[in-house]
């Protein structure tokens, strides 16, 4: 298994940028995220398999980030940053 990259950032997906876009005190909130933060919410968020999942984890995170959250429940972390959490997903 290949080391994890430790400055690993994910590009905001298209689907995300358009709620961003399109609501702005959630990207009020999402630009006052660390850009770890950030990422962990984008990879959270892509990290699903089916466009079902991912679209609930689209609607939790508007919901949570607006909310004060600054990064995903009950989640290891992302793959491409954390040997450890590669287990849980295909990286």
């Amino acid at each position: 298994m290949a080391r994890a990259d430790p400055d690993f950032r994910h590009d905001v997906p298209p689907e995300l940028q358009a709620l961003l876009d399109a609501d702005e005190a959630l990207r009020d909130k999402w630009d006052a995220l660390t850009n770890l933060g950030r990422n962990e919410w984008i990879c959270w968020t892509i990290s699903a398999k089916q466009e079902a999942t991912r679209e609930k984890r689209r609607i939790r995170l508007h919901e949570e980030v607006l909310a004060g959250k600054k990064r995903p429940c009950c989640w290891p972390g992302c793959p491409h940053r954390s040997e450890a959490a590669r287990k849980f997903l295909d990286v």
